[in-house]
């Protein structure tokens, strides 16, 4: 390599430089609000999990008070069970 090659590549060199440090700064943006929309996302799926656990543990509440109470008709209480959860499911809708 002569040297006027070598002064034909330090000024594209030069102008390399900024331009892949513009690429590489874009980059890192791109994937920090990749990064964002994922945990973004995961939070709302676990909110989604938590409160149908939390639906789950009230009817189990409810069905072992049912099947512990002695004192009170079963058929009776299946009943108004079935007619909260029809007008939970008409509040979801």
């Amino acid at each position: 390599m002569n040297v006027a090659e070598l002064g034909t590549l330090i000024p594209i060199i030069a102008l390399c430089i900024p331009i892949v440090a513009i690429w590489t700064k874009h980059r890192q943006k791109i994937a920090e609000m990749q990064i964002n929309a994922t945990a973004e996302l995961s939070a709302e799926k676990a909110a989604q999990y938590a409160q149908h656990t939390r639906e789950l543990e009230e009817r189990v509440r409810v069905l072992e008070r049912i099947v512990t109470d002695k004192g009170f008709d079963t058929a009776a209480q299946i009943e108004a069970l079935r007619r909260d959860s029809v007008s939970l499911e008409d509040r979801r809708v």
